[in-house]
């Protein structure tokens, strides 16, 4: 692992969540306009996966905390 790459934030598809809610947490948790929250949102659902957001390690890991709590799937990995 090389420190100097950024920690990644993802969000996996999952059979609970309606779009309408994810796209919604997506603009609350990180303040996107709707657009980006829908592409994300739709990354999500067609892709079964999306990056969200990108730092430290410990802002990703905060992050992932935080969607956790609205029920999201979430994990963080580092950038390759």
């Amino acid at each position: 692992m090389r420190p100097d790459l950024p920690w990644l934030t993802i969000v996996w598809n999952d059979p609970v969540n309606l779009m309408s809610y994810v796209t919604y947490v997506f603009q609350t948790v990180f303040g996107y306009p709707r657009q980006r929250a829908e592409k994300l949102m739709m990354d999500v659902h067609h892709k079964g996966r999306a990056v969200v957001a990108s730092g430290t390690r410990e802002e990703m890991e905060r992050d992932v905390q935080i969607l956790h709590s609205y029920g999201l799937w979430a994990t963080v990995q580092q950038d390759k």
